[in-house]
């Protein structure tokens, strides 16, 4: 089974972490979260990539961007794309429940 999880948008600051900090305590699955920008909190890196089991970026240009900087990484890693645009704030309900609903299926919820 697949138990670690790395969320990713591009400053690790609302989306990614947001979804860090409520799937976290998750009992069987280890949760982190990055960013794709220079600025970010935590950036993105070929360890935390290696760590992942599942990997899920906020916006299909994440994806883009890994893809272009480790390709031959994600080539045995499974990317799925969230489609959460960058207009939440962190921790706000709605993005609470669009990650919710969204990482169901994979949670077994």
């Amino acid at each position: 089974m697949s138990n670690n999880f790395l969320f990713i948008c591009s400053r690790n600051q609302w989306r990614s972490r947001t979804a860090e900090d409520i799937f976290k305590n998750l009992s069987g699955f280890n949760i982190r979260s990055a960013g794709t920008s220079s600025s970010a909190r935590i950036k993105v890196n070929e360890k935390l990539l290696e760590w992942a089991d599942l990997i899920f970026v906020m916006e299909k240009h994440h994806k883009q961007l890994l893809n272009q900087k480790y390709p031959s990484l994600l080539n045995s890693k499974q990317v799925i794309i969230l489609e959460i645009p960058d207009e939440y704030q962190y921790m706000d309900a709605e993005l609470i429940s669009i990650l919710e609903i969204g990482l169901a299926p994979y949670l077994e919820l």
